[in-house]
């Protein structure tokens, strides 16, 4: 039996890599570097080439007649453009809202979905992730929480009163990852990200829950019951230590995970409990 498991996976791993995409992350997995691999050489290649996969590719039709919306470009410390959107608020923006999507998503097909938060008086801004759509580079953990890191260091020194910042999924898993304990912000959403991630061949230092600061009570934390990307069984062990340090905890009977919800109506109802949060 054994033998035969090897077999497949081999077997597997060779019809992988004949696709000269994946053969191209796992040749790069384990150069130094700000791109280097931390959860498993062969796993994280692999697994953030199926999320790109799933995500598909950029399509500016998306975006066409979204008003009040800009193309924006970052260029990373290691060289890489980040490509986006950004959504102007009306006026004077009192905020900037910074957003970190889900593994499988693209700028161009949810930031149409954020009105409600710029006109909640926010410039909303949503990147795709290193690797994917318009950015640069091999997509790897450490890499998007550095890029992550930096974006939230180069909006605070914009000319805004209010810095906000909403991770969904994977999402909340790279803010906190860049923000933690210590990070200059004045409200963070996470919602339906996991406890833990170590789990998955990643380090523990990884894990979203060492990263709550001593006091939570500038974030909130959202869980689905229908969620059945990340059961809510996975988010039990933040929520129990966010809310015991002050967060604002949120289970929702009726929410699945982000943008899966049953009716636009319940994920109207999502986005302007998060808007309510991140703007009071």
């Amino acid at each position: 039996m054994c033998s035969g498991w090897r077999a497949g996976m081999m077997m597997l791993l060779a019809a992988l890599t004949s696709n000269p995409c994946v053969a191209a992350e796992l040749s790069m997995a384990d150069k130094p570097g700000l791109e280097t691999s931390v959860c498993g050489f062969l796993r994280e290649p692999l697994a953030f080439w199926s999320f790109r996969r799933a995500a598909g590719a950029p399509d500016a039709r998306r975006v066409a007649g979204i008003r009040d919306l800009e193309p924006i470009r970052y260029t990373t410390r290691d060289g890489r453009r980040l490509g986006g959107y950004m959504l102007r608020a009306p006026g004077n923006p009192r905020g900037y809202l910074l957003v970190a999507p889900g593994n499988a998503m693209l700028a161009d097909q949810v930031v149409g979905e954020f009105q409600i938060f710029r006109e909640r008086g926010f410039d909303v801004y949503v990147y795709d992730y290193r690797g994917y759509g318009l950015s640069e580079g091999r997509s790897r953990l450490a890499a998007i929480v550095s890029d992550y890191r930096d974006l939230v260091a180069y909006l605070n020194t914009q000319n805004y009163r209010r810095h906000a910042l909403y991770g969904m999924s994977m999402g909340g898993v790279i803010l906190l990852n860049a923000v933690g304990t210590g990070g200059s912000f004045h409200a963070l959403v996470v919602d339906s990200s996991p406890s833990r991630i170590s789990h998955l061949g990643c380090p523990e230092s990884y894990d979203p829950v060492n990263h709550l600061p001593a006091d939570c009570s500038r974030i909130k934390i959202i869980s689905g019951e229908r969620d059945r990307i990340v059961h809510p069984a996975e988010m039990e062990e933040i929520l129990m230590t966010a809310g015991s340090r002050g967060a604002q905890i949120a289970r929702r009977l009726d929410f699945a995970h982000p943008f899966q919800d049953a009716t636009s109506e319940v994920r109207q109802r999502r986005f302007k409990e998060v808007a309510e949060f991140l703007a009071r």
